[in-house]
C-alpha cells in the first residue's frame, strides 16, 4: 500500500508539472496552482521513497482529489482545434501550390 501511495503521489506531481508547462487555454491561476503543487507532490513522494526511514505514517487518499480536479479543468479549458471549411482548405491548397511554383 505504501508503494502505491508513493507512486500515485509521484505521478500526480509529474502530471501537474507537465500541465503547468503547457499553455493550452488555461488561466494563469490554474497554471500557478499546478506549478506550485506539482513539485510539492513530487517532492513528498521522493521524501517518502528515499528519505523516510519508517515508523508510522498516514495515507490521505483525499490528496488525490485535487490532481483529478486539476486534470479535469485542464481538459475542459483547452482550446479546440480550428476546423477548416472546404473553402479554407481549397484556399490553403491554392496558396501552397503558388508558393511551390
Amino acid at each position: 500500500m505504501f508503494n502505491w501511495y508513493v507512486g500515485l503521489l509521484a505521478i500526480s506531481g509529474v502530471v501537474m508539472i507537465a500541465m503547468a508547462m503547457v499553455e493550452n487555454g488555461q488561466s494563469r491561476a490554474s497554471r500557478l496552482i499546478n506549478g506550485i503543487l506539482g513539485p510539492i507532490y513530487l517532492g513528498y513522494a521522493v521524501y517518502l521513497a528515499f528519505i523516510f526511514e519508517g515508523g508510522s505514517y498516514l495515507i490521505f487518499f483525499q490528496a488525490f482529489i485535487l490532481p483529478v480536479l486539476l486534470v479535469v479543468d485542464f481538459f475542459r479549458n483547452r482550446k479546440p482545434r480550428q476546423k477548416l471549411t472546404e473553402t479554407q482548405k481549397a484556399w490553403r491548397a491554392h496558396q501552397r501550390s503558388e508558393q511551390n511554383s
